[in-house]
């Protein structure tokens, strides 16, 4: 994957990071309100947000691939991190309710292998949700943040590769209509330019945000259907 765990966590501990995230835990928030009694699966770079639900969620586990290094929780709760090859999850079948999918998609060395080990792992009722930089928004475009690095997509991308892969997208979102600046004035007026941007240049936003559901029923073969041999009677 393209995006170092260190490199994440530095931009993070930024005040352009920290803005980058309120900005997107809030569109999390409202797409994910309650996760009371839920296991929840973070893969990629998730830790600045699975602390919405940690409280509430019965597990919370942040899981960064192995080629990434371990990205662990600012309150140094270790036995909530976990790393492992993006295309061999250390989790048994139908495990997870929720799994977030930040910081992975667009760095993954194989997406749809990345995405078949998520399908295995979340239960049959269970919902993804895919982070991805969008191609179109400024933040694809700034190397010095975890958003411009890997594969940037577009919308219809994401839904192609979640079909590919047996999902079936129920929802979309946008987020982070900010600019990618350091300027102190510009990230002070950050929830004024969210909404605005949201009202004007919707095809901007810095990040797609996708949830999709298993979909059972195209991993299902069909049965072939019966032949049925007629006899004839002779006359």
């Amino acid at each position: 994957m393209a995006t170092d765990a260190h490199a994440a966590s530095d931009f993070y501990g930024t005040a352009r990071g920290a803005v980058a995230a309120r900005l997107l835990r809030a569109r999390l928030g409202a797409i994910w309100p309650d996760m009371h009694g839920q296991a929840v699966l973070g893969i990629g770079y998730a830790a600045p947000y699975l602390r919405l639900w940690r409280e509430q969620a019965a597990r919370c586990v942040a899981l960064t691939p192995a080629q990434v290094g371990v990205a662990r929780w600012p309150t140094g709760r270790a036995n909530l991190s976990c790393t492992a090859e993006e295309d061999c999850l250390p989790f048994p079948d139908l495990c997870f309710d929720r799994i977030l999918l930040v910081h992975g998609l667009e760095a993954a060395d194989n997406a749809r292998r990345l995405l078949r080990e998520v399908w295995r792992v979340l239960k049959d009722d269970g919902k993804l949700l895919v982070v991805a930089p969008n191609r179109r928004g400024w933040w694809a475009h700034v190397e010095a943040t975890p958003f411009g690095h890997g594969q940037p997509y577009s919308a219809g991308q994401i839904g192609r590769i979640l079909s590919a892969s047996l999902f079936r997208v129920e929802r979309r979102d946008t987020a982070l209509y900010l600019p990618p600046t350091r300027l102190r004035i510009v990230l002070r007026s950050a929830p004024v330019l969210e909404r605005a941007g949201r009202a004007l240049v919707p095809h901007l936003a810095g990040v797609l945000m996708t949830e999709a559901v298993k979909d059972v029923y195209a991993a299902v073969p069909l049965l072939a259907a019966k032949r049925r041999l007629v006899l004839a009677e002779a006359a």
